[in-house]
């Protein structure tokens, strides 16, 4: 069992790294790719998908490797942790992540503070959103429930294959939401499309707790009559 503490500081760690990978990735990818959108996007999504899998691995014994606010009010809503605690992983989470983009800048010699003007709004991508942080529950539920093990690689391969069929490149995470908002590079979103983005998150995340808590949840099997029995 950790500390309270070891918890807090492996979420603000983990989620550092997570955005780091994120924003870095999308940096290199932009600045290798020629001007080729899709090429730029897939080292951004590689990247991206293997560094959660070691991420996960890493930090998933002593915090469980949320990195994602709608991920921790999910298990606070279903017991698994006090709702004090999922608002300090909350707290934590979102400071790492805003420490992860400045660290990428300095990585890449690029200001530290900055404020993006990619646009990225309307209802496909807010849709988009919902889907995407629908399809994480799903994957971190399902193999908690049958796979527990095999996590850290599902969530890697899900958020792999939803940056391809999102509209939205998947952001599925408001801290990744608030953070990539201070990055004016590949993988930037500017501050007014934010809001929608993180709704929309919300939404999803509240349809994959409602619905996969009732379908992960066996019913209890009637016992049979005894035709025999006296009545």
């Amino acid at each position: 069992m950790f500390s309270t503490s070891r918890k807090l500081f492996a979420e603000l760690l983990g989620t550092a790294l997570l955005l780091a990978i994120v924003i870095g990735s999308g940096i290199m990818g932009e600045t290798l790719a020629g001007g080729n959108t899709a090429i730029a996007l897939l080292g951004n999504t590689l990247a991206t998908g293997a560094g959660l899998v070691v991420l996960i691995t890493i930090f998933g014994p002593i915090s469980g490797a949320h990195f994602n606010p709608v991920v921790t009010l999910a298990f606070a809503a279903r017991r698994d942790m006090s709702f004090s605690l999922a608002i300090a992983y909350i707290v934590v989470q979102v400071l790492g992540a805003i420490l992860g983009v400045w660290m990428a800048h300095a990585m890449f010699g690029d200001a530290i503070l900055q404020v993006s003007t990619k646009l990225r709004d309307g209802p496909a991508l807010a849709f988009s959103e919902a889907v995407a942080t629908f399809g994480l529950m799903a994957t971190i539920f399902g193999t908690i429930r049958f796979k527990h093990e095999f996590t850290p690689v599902a969530v890697g391969l899900y958020i792999t294959s939803a940056y391809w069929f999102t509209a939205s490149t998947s952001f599925a995470n408001p801290a990744v939401t608030i953070a990539r908002s201070l990055s004016n590079t590949f993988a930037g979103i500017a501050p007014s499309s934010a809001p929608l983005f993180i709704a929309a998150q919300c939404v999803g995340a509240l349809a994959g707790v409602l619905i996969f808590s009732w379908l992960l949840t066996e019913q209890a099997s009637a016992k049979p009559i005894n035709p025999d029995a006296e009545l």
